[in-house]
């Protein structure tokens, strides 16, 4: 269709524009823009010189920005903002979806610089800003990913990512805001001069976000007495993994501080997991695509004292969005990891293999991160995405630390400003 062909074309020059290049671009953009109107076809128009449209049988095509965007008429329906169909006070929507007719078409549309008219058949008027359906559209969220850097030790050493200050932590937007940035980017990031207290640490976790309780309660506070059924409360070495594997959604962050530590060892280890599964995906990305694919059972069984648990959680070890493919949790933990009965026998061992290239790239030095905590430091983590650990350590060592939710944390976030 010819139409078509002149969408390309003009998505191709967009990403094209630059310098002198612009200029020539544009003004062959304009002549294809009056051959087009002089063609004078039917369903077709022509809307200002950075975009273009066309109307299908059952959606519509628009070329804006350089991306091609296709929208099914029901979705243009459906997301109207206007008083009737969306509440503006509490953000919801007030259109009754399944009240819309399947075979909805536009009666009439027309466009300006800016924004997308829609009139349907009963005489009801949609308008779209032609920014928010670049944001929405399907198109656009497959080339919108998380802004994330993703590090080895040397990396993230050279970043000299700096901690904030408690006080500045707890007081200020400016000091909230640098913290959540830097977590956000590296998965880590640390509260400096904080008081070594549980009361003082859950002050601080509670700024950014409320406290998720689990099996382990709402703070937690342990030494290696074996109080529970898990190996942190040892003074055994632990390698990397994340934590909660068992649940159905694993904690989102985890805090760290130590309080006390009389004696030597017990360095923690960090790994960042997107970091290792990128090498994947660059190195084997068969290897990555299975490892998206099966389903895992992880499995905690816990029969201490007065704690009895039997938790059991499946997913995936690398969670990715369907629609662009980016990365959001990794869920790796070999101590905890079940009997694998998700799959036949032909796919078991090709996840072996795939399970061992991720493993060898989670193992490299290059990629290991070790720090001493020390009381008044704390460390938070993302645990969706940075794996940890620890040395063996000798003497008396104590740490707190808590579960956070990752919705308030991410919310927090955005309400800052920051893309979460």
């Amino acid at each position: 269709m010819w139409y078509h062909r002149l969408s390309q074309i003009y998505c191709s020059i967009q990403h094209q524009l630059k310098g002198g290049v612009r200029h020539q671009a544009l003004q062959y953009l304009c002549f294809q823009n009056r051959l087009l109107a002089a063609r004078r076809w039917q369903h077709t128009a022509v809307g200002p010189l950075n975009c273009a449209w066309q109307q299908h049988e059952d959606h519509l095509e628009l070329c804006y920005a350089g991306t091609v965007m296709r929208f099914d008429y029901v979705w243009l329906r459906d997301h109207c903002h206007s008083a009737s169909c969306y509440n503006s006070k509490t953000n919801q929507r007030s259109l009754d979806t399944a009240s819309v007719d399947l075979g909805i078409k536009p009666q009439t549309i027309r466009m300006n610089e800016t924004m997308l008219f829609l009139t349907w058949p009963d005489g009801h008027v949609t308008r779209y800003s032609l920014e928010w359906l670049l944001k929405n559209s399907y198109e656009g969220q497959k080339q919108t990913v998380q802004p994330r850097i993703l590090w080895n030790a040397e990396i993230y050493r050279q970043a000299q990512v700096l901690p904030v200050d408690f006080q500045s932590f707890l007081e200020t937007k400016d000091g909230l805001k640098e913290f959540l940035q830097n977590f956000l980017l590296y998965g880590i990031a640390f509260v400096e001069n904080v008081p070594p207290t549980r009361e003082d640490t859950e002050k601080l976790a509670g700024r950014i976000s409320l406290i998720r309780e689990t099996i382990y309660g709402r703070m937690w506070n342990f030494t290696s007495d074996f109080s529970r059924g898990d190996t942190a409360y040892t003074k055994l070495a632990l390698d990397r993994h994340t934590d909660t594997t068992y649940f159905q959604e694993p904690c989102g962050i985890q805090v760290f501080h130590c309080l006390k530590h009389e004696g030597t060892g017990g360095r923690t280890l960090l790994v960042d997991g997107f970091y290792a599964a990128e090498k994947v995906l660059q190195r084997a990305p068969a290897d990555f695509d299975l490892l998206s694919k099966v389903p895992l059972k992880h499995e905690y069984i816990e029969n201490v004292g007065e704690c009895h648990n039997h938790m059991i959680g499946v997913g995936p070890v690398l969670n990715i969005y369907p629609w662009n493919k980016e990365l959001y949790l990794i869920r790796y933990n070999n101590y905890d990891r079940a009997v694998i009965n998700t799959v036949p026998y032909n796919v078991v061992h090709r996840w072996y293999a795939a399970h061992r290239t991720l493993t060898t790239e989670l193992r490299r030095p290059e990629n290991e991160l070790w720090i001493k905590l020390k009381p008044g430091k704390v460390l938070f983590i993302d645990n969706w995405r940075v794996l940890h650990g620890r040395e063996s350590f000798t003497g008396y060592r104590q740490l707190c630390g808590c579960y956070l939710t990752r919705d308030d944390v991410l919310s927090t976030a955005r309400f800052l400003g920051l893309q979460a």
